[in-house]
């Protein structure tokens, strides 16, 4: 095998590799050889076919295969030798494929050329990670933030008894039937039989709750609503309806007082230690929270202390991707790039600046990893796999043998686990200073971060 660089240009690698056909000719034979011992032909016993039989019934067909693994072998053998990273999947070119040249290469006639263009990966030089300056928010549980979530949780365990006569009112369960209509015809999905409403928690369409708000059992009425314009369904977004309601029961609700009974009911030992299993749970919500923003805190500050250049392939990918993504929920939304209050042009720059940002840190967070040793383990990517079967239930079979069968699927459970684990290690190197905030300081500042990411 010959290798010549014929182009470099920044990142940009253009080689040209040559295969000689005495080479071909030995691949091809070794090849013949192991299809002799495996191929049962009419007539002949196992092993004992003629070579020249051989080639004239598989000849062609197998030297289009030794091509194919040759071709695959060198190429990878010429980036290898060279220690470069090729940024993505290098494009080849045969040569001399012309006026029947590729049969010459076939026929072992003629050496195999071709060209391989790629861009490599460039050297990155990880900063000090011990000189970020870092800041970790820290907020406390304090009483009235335990006592909002036992009065929530005694919210969600709200039982309802039914009262007869009773007019709905704030609160209320009401059981009713229901049948709308648009124009004076019945649609699709606006009926139903014991359906239940509770007044106040915005379950269905604007208009529809204060209609039915001070009818009681037996009471029939036409309820006008109108669909929000926004509503996922098209034929009925923006549309006013008219229902024919009928209510069967109202029921008044019976919120649970938050104390003993109340804590045992929930398999607790006592109050005390429910609010104890409380707080735990809310100081895991912040501490999560906190590490929204720092994480987004240490991507901008990787950003900002790294600059080198970047693939144009990747970027070109990634803004591809980013650019097909927001033109398919203009789409969605009944919306065009104009309706964004930008023209296209800053658009795209807008875009093709945040795609060489993810690109940019893409690359820095695997070379911190690599350096480091940082590996997702096969457990770690076994309870990843399992937790995303977890969220199509009875569809789980499906979800294993899709990551089983899908080539690079897994990756896509691997990256997130190996982009937690370097944010680990760069906050063991940064030891970011902590702050007291409240937990209105803390949230704000997670909404903040999360806008910007967004």
């Amino acid at each position: 095998m010959q290798v010549t660089e014929t182009a470099r240009d920044g990142l940009k690698r253009t080689l040209q590799v040559v295969v000689g056909k005495a080479e071909l000719g030995e691949r091809f034979s070794e090849r013949l050889v192991e299809l002799k011992d495996r191929v049962q032909i009419k007539g002949f016993r196992r092993g004992k076919v003629p070579m020249e039989h051989l080639k004239k019934l598989y000849g062609k067909s197998l030297m289009q295969e030794v091509l194919e693994q040759t071709i695959n072998d060198t190429s990878a053998k010429a980036v290898k030798d060279r220690n470069e990273r090729p940024a993505q999947q290098p494009k080849l070119e045969l040569l001399g494929v012309e006026d029947g040249g590729i049969e010459r290469v076939v026929n072992g006639e003629t050496d195999l050329s071709y060209t391989m263009d790629f861009e490599v990966l460039p050297p990155i030089p990880v900063a000090d990670l011990g000189v970020l300056q870092l800041e970790k928010l820290v907020a406390d549980v304090d009483d009235s933030a335990v006592d909002k979530a036992l009065s929530d949780l005694a919210e969600r365990n709200t039982s309802y008894e039914p009262e007869e006569g009773r007019v709905a009112s704030e609160g209320d369960l009401v059981t009713m039937n229901f049948v709308g209509r648009i124009d004076g015809e019945a649609f699709e999905g606006g009926s139903a039989e014991g359906a239940n409403l509770a007044i106040g928690k915005k379950q269905f369409i604007p208009g529809f709750e204060e209609g039915v708000v001070g009818m009681k059992a037996g009471d029939q009425k036409v309820v006008t609503a109108t669909f929000p314009e926004d509503y996922p369904m098209a034929n009925l977004a923006g549309k006013a309806a008219d229902f024919d309601v009928s209510v069967t029961a109202v029921a008044k609700p019976k919120k649970p007082e938050v104390d003993e009974d109340f804590a045992k009911g929930l398999g607790a030992e006592d109050l005390k230690t429910l609010r104890g299993f409380v707080t735990d749970q809310i100081k895991r919500e912040y501490d999560q929270a906190s590490r929204v923003k720092l994480k987004r805190e240490i991507l901008d500050a990787l950003d900002k202390a790294h600059d080198f250049e970047l693939p144009s392939s990747l970027v070109d990918f990634e803004f591809n991707n980013i650019w097909t993504q927001l033109e398919n929920n203009l789409k969605a939304a009944n919306k065009t790039i104009a309706d964004e209050g930008k023209s296209e042009e800053d658009l795209r720059a807008e875009y093709r600046a945040i795609a060489e940002r993810r690109v940019r840190l893409g690359l820095v967070i695997g070379e911190i990893g690599e350096k480091n040793k940082l590996q997702v383990s096969q457990d770690e990517l076994r309870r990843a796999l399992v937790e995303q079967a977890r969220r199509y239930p009875g569809r789980e079979k499906q979800v294993y043998e899709f990551y089983e069968k899908t080539p690079g699927a897994l990756n896509e459970l691997r990256a997130p686990i190996f982009e937690e684990k370097v944010i680990d290690h760069v906050i063991a190197e940064a030891k970011p200073v902590e702050k007291k905030v409240s937990r209105d300081e803390l949230l704000k500042a997670v909404e903040e971060a999360t806008e910007a990411e967004a």
